[in-house]
């Protein structure tokens, strides 16, 4: 599968620098993904064969595979403003490994080259046929919305609340709400810091309605339309299913509609 091609087919068009940065965030997100399921056909022979003492080396093995592939899918999505970095850890100090002649990168089944994650190397030929992980860190460098000021939860947010700077994307595995629509009306679901940047679990949609409000049912038949009084069992978000006691008793549910109406449908 061409996944450059597929997101450049599939690109909805919206003007703007941010929507164009949320459409990047996607085909990235299915790029590094597709590295993931791809095998590794990269092989290192040893000069010499490496050693329990190579840690530096294997690392660098790892690295030196890693870097030119997520470059080159970054390069290969001219519409990514996503810029990736790669920070390489180490290997653990009590490993003892064989000597081995030929080693192999890969990838572990289900990686995602997002955030905190591992590369694989493997002895192809040697005394005994070892594997390692070696933890790296994928940044992906971008616009986002960061937070100016503290905001408490339950706040809505306005596009005064944040200014737009380059953070990295993979920090959390939360998405980024790159574009304003996508955060300014939303309150904060709980209370927010400075310099944080704005994420899809950060904020929610502002009720329509609390639990215990009076709400208008509206129920839809074929022709006709019946609207009763009743009680919310819960906080109504428009276009969300919400369930109403009815002043009869009986329980119901619907869709919550504007002007604290829930409509039913028969």
């Amino acid at each position: 599968m061409n996944t450059t091609t597929t997101c450049a087919r599939n690109r909805p068009m919206l003007p703007g620098l941010l929507r164009s940065a949320a459409w990047a965030l996607a085909c990235a997100l299915a790029v590094l993904m597709s590295l993931a399921v791809t095998p590794a056909s990269a092989q290192y022979a040893a000069a010499k064969a490496v050693t329990a003492n190579d840690r530096a080396l294997l690392a660098q093995m790892a690295r030196d595979w890693l870097t030119p592939a997520l470059e080159s899918t970054m390069a290969d999505n001219p519409d990514s403003l996503l810029r990736p970095e790669v920070i390489m850890g180490a290997l653990d100090s009590r490993l003892r490994l064989a000597p081995c002649q030929q080693i192999e990168p890969f990838l572990p089944p289900g990686t995602r080259l997002w955030g905190r994650s591992r590369v694989g190397l493997r002895c192809l030929e040697g005394r005994v046929h070892w594997k390692v992980y070696v933890p790296v860190t994928v940044k992906a460098w971008g616009p986002a919305w960061v937070l100016r000021r503290a905001v408490p939860g339950g706040t809505v947010l306005t596009q005064d609340d944040a200014d737009l700077a380059e953070m990295d994307w993979a920090e959390q595995t939360a998405s980024v709400l790159a574009t304003p629509e996508s955060w300014v009306g939303q309150e904060a679901a709980f209370a927010l810091q400075p310099g944080q940047t704005i994420r899809a679990n950060m904020v929610r949609p502002v009720p329509a309605f609390e639990r215990g409000a009076q709400v208008r049912v509206k129920s839809l038949g074929s022709g006709f339309h019946v609207v009763v009084s009743g009680q919310a069992m819960e906080d109504g978000v428009v276009g969300q299913s919400v369930r109403v006691k009815l002043n009869g008793g009986r329980t119901v549910t619907g869709t919550v509609r504007p002007g604290q109406v829930v409509e039913v449908r028969l």
